[in-house]
């Protein structure tokens, strides 16, 4: 069976059309590459080409402060790969004087760009002879060979990159791995392969021991943890009578850093409301929580993340001046429209499109 030259025919006829793969431009290839990381394609697409008419090189991305990045991130989620996509660029433009690395293992050496990464940005921009090995990749050629090796292992990762590498044609490796992407996108899916129409049926070693669902193999994953976010919509009016509320910028090292949110009480268990408005959260801020206008019922929300579940809750407080003056102490004021331009989580942004402030 000549693999590689029916994968690559049937990915001249079959491939889907993507704006990065009209051009061999680097720079262009590694934002497909970072923005597509645990993003679907239909709007991994949108974000790309707004992302490229902001920043359309990487010189006008170094020179961007962090929270334009974000904002323009927003909703995509995982926003370490933005923050490292900026630290980056800024390496690239002061280490590189503007222009990417050619070489797979030079790329690996800048923010954010991991062994995968690299072999996909030099081999479709460079043509290095290199396999790019995803979840796609490791799922074809679990399916098609029958690996029985774990991929969340080193000696299973090293199983399958010593397979992509004996399978890569020298000539072509942008194609082949595009093609092996593709394939493992449109044929070869994870829960309804499409193997009555895939060209390699009848040599696919899991498809004639019928246990094709079963490949790839994982090893038994820790269960992720549950988070607790309470999060309080503190609000009142200006001396115009327009809308004012309080947000804050997160701090510390973790996936939302500063981005804004509202004021956050978070648990690592679920609180009653006599809990809730018991808290020492509250005796911090200098706020009588008993003595607030609550409006309405809670909103939750369940936000789902790779290894954590947040369960979150909003609450909107009207509040008097006495407590603006307190929680001003604490908190950024901020009105809609400013707000409105400022980066934010994606389980903020859904709660603040329903809010009404009039």
């Amino acid at each position: 069976m000549d693999f590689s030259s029916r994968l690559i025919q049937w990915y001249d006829l079959n491939g889907r059309s993507l704006p990065w793969r009209d051009t061999r431009d680097p720079y262009h290839i590694w934002i497909s590459e970072i923005i597509l990381q645990q993003t679907r394609m239909d709007q991994g697409i949108s974000y790309y080409l707004s992302f490229l008419k902001t920043f359309p090189d990487v010189f006008h991305l170094a020179s961007a402060t962090e929270e334009q990045v974000l904002r323009l991130w927003q909703g995509l989620g995982y926003y370490s790969r933005a923050r490292n996509l900026h630290q980056a660029a800024r390496e690239v433009v002061e280490l590189h004087g503007g222009v990417l690395p050619a070489h797979s293992t030079d790329l690996a050496r800048l923010k954010g760009i991991g062994p995968y990464t690299a072999a996909a940005i030099a081999s479709m921009a460079f043509g290095e002879a290199i396999p790019a090995v995803d979840g796609n990749v490791y799922r074809v050629l679990s399916r098609i060979f029958a690996v029985d090796q774990s991929i969340d292992t080193s000696r299973g990762k090293k199983v399958f990159l010593d397979l992509a590498t004996n399978l890569l044609p020298e000539d072509q490796p942008g194609a082949f791995n595009q093609a092996l992407m593709d394939f493992g996108s449109m044929v070869c899916k994870p829960a309804t392969p499409l193997c009555y129409s895939c060209i390699f049926q009848h040599e696919c070693l899991a498809r004639q021991r019928g246990n094709v669902k079963m490949y790839p193999f994982r090893s038994r994953k820790a269960r992720g943890r549950e988070r607790y976010f309470y999060y309080f919509l503190f609000r009142t009016k200006d001396h115009d009578g327009l809308p004012v509320f309080f947000v804050q910028q997160r701090t510390g090292n973790d996936i939302w850093r500063n981005m804004y949110e509202f004021p956050l009480l978070e648990s690592d268990h679920a609180l009653p409301e006599s809990e809730l408005l018991n808290h020492s959260w509250w005796e911090a801020l200098g706020v009588e929580a008993g003595g607030l206008v609550f409006s309405g019922s809670a909103i939750h929300q369940k936000h789902q993340l790779t290894h954590q579940t947040i369960q979150a809750w909003f609450y909107q407080v009207e509040i008097t001046d006495s407590s603006l003056n307190i929680l001003q102490k604490h908190f950024q004021l901020t009105r809609p429209d400013l707000f409105e331009d400022l980066p934010k989580p994606r389980l903020v942004e859904r709660f603040y499109r329903v809010v009404n402030f009039c």
